[in-house]
């Protein structure tokens, strides 16, 4: 990778690398101190958390450690992380510092409601919606205050998109969802074009699915490449971001490697003919 990789420009006027890595898989301190330092000299410089993933301290603190040793600085690096569905509402603002104080930097540069429903809650409950209004007020104090540079959502369906940008005072930066060949996420992709919202794409491998898909298989063979690296690429290439997610220093290198090849108009169309509306992870679409 290069050093100064390719980014995406945010309503905020930053800058996100349009590749991050996805922390879910690392657990403990001593594994998250080898992949990010692996990652680091690959030349990521963005790091994605979230609460639920309960490595906020770890990646904190290997960033802490690892950045002088690659002469990089906090702005050289791009971190988001998440409120998670138990401290939607009124437990947000505890919720936000307690990210803040996890990760121990003075600021995160974008931070996530992570799921449009309330943990304890059925997902048809009228009190989903309210909750997510009460803390989007409270990410929007969090921003005003200068300790998210920016703020935006996951998971979220074009209702609950078209939702918050009637009410909201700060305009999401980012939504963060689902997308791969088997879920082209159109309507919601049109509608963030048109709102000036970052797609940003999460489970690019279909959770490992797409690895072993036949029309998959053949590109990568066809290019000489990996099935990942052509369904990284798949994406980045329509100017979507991505997270692949690994605990192998190795592999999160070598998924790394999306930038220095390009796929054909061909094998691009034959990766987007897959699209059958496909779900690998969690669906909100039932979310009141």
């Amino acid at each position: 990778m290069a050093e100064q990789q390719p980014s995406v420009l945010l309503n905020t006027g930053a800058q996100m690398p349009l590749l991050g890595l996805g922390t879910f898989r690392l657990r403990g301190p001593e594994e998250t101190h080898r992949v990010i330092d692996a990652a680091l000299a690959a030349g990521y410089r963005a790091f994605d958390t979230a609460a639920v993933y309960r490595n906020e301290a770890d990646l904190g603190s290997a960033l802490r450690d690892l950045l002088p040793k690659h002469g990089l600085t906090r702005g050289d690096i791009f971190i988001t992380s998440k409120l998670g569905p138990q401290d939607q509402g009124s437990r947000a603002s505890a919720g936000c510092a307690q990210s803040l104080e996890q990760l121990g930097f003075e600021y995160i540069d974008l931070y996530l409601v992570h799921w449009p429903g309330t943990q304890g809650l059925r997902v048809g409950d009228q009190q989903n919606p309210r909750n997510r209004a009460e803390s989007w007020a409270v990410l929007e104090r969090f921003h005003a205050d200068g300790k998210f540079r920016a703020i935006g959502v996951s998971n979220y369906t074009p209702g609950h998109l078209k939702e918050l940008l009637q009410v909201c005072r700060v305009p999401p930066a980012v939504l963060q969802v689902e997308f791969h060949p088997k879920l082209a996420q159109r309507e919601l992709r049109a509608l963030c074009r048109e709102t000036g919202v970052c797609f940003q794409a999460y489970s690019s491998l279909g959770t490992g699915a797409l690895l072993t898909d036949p029309a998959v298989l053949a590109v990568a063979a066809g290019c000489g490449r990996s099935p990942a690296q052509v369904l990284l690429r798949w994406a980045v290439q329509q100017g979507v971001p991505v997270l692949p997610k690994s605990s192998q220093p190795e592999r999160a290198v070598e998924n790394g490697r999306v930038f220095d090849f390009h796929l054909s108009e061909e094998d691009m169309g034959k990766l987007s003919a897959l699209d059958c509306g496909e779900k690998y992870c969690w669906d909100p679409t039932a979310v009141a």
